[in-house]
């Protein structure tokens, strides 16, 4: 792999870690715990794994000799940065359990463990990919382990390499198939631990013990200075608004981050609009409101953040693809067998009158988007409704009605951005980097103290890294009853953007400023190095949520 000038600093770079993971370990028991909610449902279905106390490590004064022990790792769902070195941190805590440790990782996500596709993760690969972007050296997949047959395939190749724990890398879903992975091989004495580590750049996979998932510090980031650019372009052009759509389909917080680092004129958070009971006209009026009081004051240009699931915020909305997702799923066969062309009208034939009527009034690409194939969730698979499109036209429209009427609206023109890939697989930010790696570390230790249903848990990641401490949490603690392909599943309580949190209450109490002035901030690219005050700074989201 030929490598860049950057990539050749950073793979010198040495990954900061809490105190307690340098040297001998022990794990330390904290509270016993229960779901966050269905505890009778959830208990019955992990009657293995459930009500696990917390985990905290301490450094150790007795040094212990471990068996070497052979593990697997996974890498699940969407990239991340930072995954390389939860991979990298996790070989280096398994060589320090005992240097004879070995480490597989499955090709291509859990596919890779159901199709005993694998690769042995030696010390030269390793170093390739450290303070890397991307999810290349073992690649990533999005096969769900549900099935008991998927699991007794994948037992076969675990016993096969005598691996004694697996690592499954990923976000909310794959940690749930984790944890039912989990508590399979338990029930069944298969002498194989499972654990998780929390990934997801949408940020939605967090609380007290979990304080962010990595990945999102970057990729915010990475949007943060794109939008900066953007936001310089239109300062500099004077005409234009611009349409930004942001990664965040079942939360706003990257659009709520970027927002904070940034200072758009408008940022749609989708969690207020369902709170407020928001229609889809409400929303446009917002935007239009503003950017006619802009043109008041000379201002024909601006930008808008605007959150991937929004359309699924917007209560109607939501009513309406809830119906879609149950019919679709129920009747999948036969909608496939209708001609394109008649699509639209079977399906306002058979929607309840509400839903109906709405999906009728919807523009026929929208309609389309709301109907084309479900994600492996049975969901609706929202990053291909282009809502920058929607909101940008619909806005116009709005202000052509307002200016036929006599009001001053300015001149009106826009562009619209989606940004999405660019920030999975960029080269980590120095807290991703640090926080990573511990996850890995971290992850190696609950397997040395024999855990199994645990997610690696690193916190208190706004104070320097040695005061970072490193844990677990049993899984089933972040899970409830959700309604999954028509049945009710147990999954991971997603964390949306709390109203009443400090990070939205700072957005709130400058947005109406933002809105009428051109406050922009132009943060830069990420600095990996210089100034800690630079380099080092956790989100704003964070370091609000800490009281920071």
């Amino acid at each position: 792999m030929t490598k860049s000038a950057l990539q050749i600093a950073r793979a010198a770079y040495q990954p900061k870690v809490p105190v307690a993971l340098k040297g001998q370990v022990e794990a330390v028991d904290g509270e016993y715990t229960q779901s966050v909610a269905d505890q009778e449902e959830i208990k019955k279905l992990f009657p293995n794994t459930y009500g696990m106390p917390i985990i905290t490590f301490e450094k150790s004064k007795e040094a212990v000799t471990l068996p070497a022990i052979n593990v697997g790792v996974i890498l699940s769902g969407g990239q991340a940065p930072g995954g390389h070195n939860v991979i990298a941190g996790l070989f280096d805590g398994v060589k320090a359990i005992n240097k004879d440790s070995r480490l597989y990782g499955f090709i291509l996500g859990p596919g890779g463990l159901v199709d005993h596709n694998y690769m042995e993760l030696t010390a030269d690969i390793i170093d390739e990919y450290r303070n890397t972007g991307g999810f290349d050296m073992i690649g990533s997949g999005r096969t769900k382990l549900e099935e008991t047959a998927q699991f007794d395939k994948g037992l076969e190749i675990l016993k096969e390499l005598g691996i004694k724990a697996l690592v499954i890398i990923g976000g909310d879903d794959s940690n749930t198939n984790a944890c039912v992975l989990a508590e399979y091989y338990q029930s069944i004495n298969a002498g194989v631990q499972v654990i998780g580590c929390p990934k997801t750049i949408d940020g939605d996979l967090k609380n007290e013990q979990i304080e962010t998932s990595f990945g999102f510090d970057t990729a915010c980031k990475v949007y943060s200075e794109v939008i900066g650019n953007i936001q310089r372009d239109c300062n500099s052009a004077r005409k234009y608004w611009h349409f930004i759509k942001l990664m965040g389909r079942s939360a706003s917080h990257i659009a709520l981050e970027c927002a904070l680092q940034t200072h758009p004129n408008v940022c749609i958070i989708s969690e207020e609009v369902e709170a407020k009971n928001l229609t889809l006209d409400d929303v446009v009026n917002q935007i239009a409101a503003v950017v006619a009081k802009r043109a008041a004051d000379g201002n024909d240009f601006g930008t808008v953040l605007i959150p991937e699931g929004l359309v699924e915020f917007i209560p109607a909305m939501k009513k309406l693809i809830a119906e879609l997702n149950d019919f679709l799923a129920k009747n999948e066969a036969e909608f496939k067998l209708i001609k394109r062309s008649e699509q639209r009208n079977y399906v306002i034939s058979k929607l309840t009158k509400d839903n109906s009527e709405l999906y009728a009034s919807l523009p026929e690409g929208v309609a389309r988007q709301l109907t084309l194939d479900r994600d492996p969730h049975g969901n609706v698979q929202v990053s291909l409704i282009e809502t920058e499109k929607l909101l940008a036209e619909m806005v116009g429209n709005r202000l052509a009605e307002w200016k036929k009427e006599g009001q001053y609206v300015g001149k009106f023109a826009s562009q619209v951005h989606f940004f999405g890939y660019e920030g999975r697989c960029a080269a980590p930010s120095n807290y991703d980097a640090d926080y990573c790696y511990s996850l890995g570390y971290t992850a190696s230790c609950l397997i040395a103290s024999g855990k199994t249903g645990y997610m690696s848990s690193v916190r208190n990641t706004t104070a320097s890294a040695d005061k970072w401490v490193a844990g677990g949490i049993p899984v089933t603690m972040m899970m409830n009853m959700e309604k999954r392909h028509g049945e009710m599943k147990p999954v991971i309580q997603k964390a949306l953007v709390k109203l009443d949190g400090a990070p939205f209450k700072k957005y709130a109490s400058q947005r109406e400023k933002w809105a009428v002035n051109t406050d922009y901030v132009y943060p830069g690219p990420i600095q990996y190095f210089g100034p800690t005050e630079v380099c080092d700074q956790p989100t704003k989201t964070l370091l609000l949520e800490q009281g920071k």
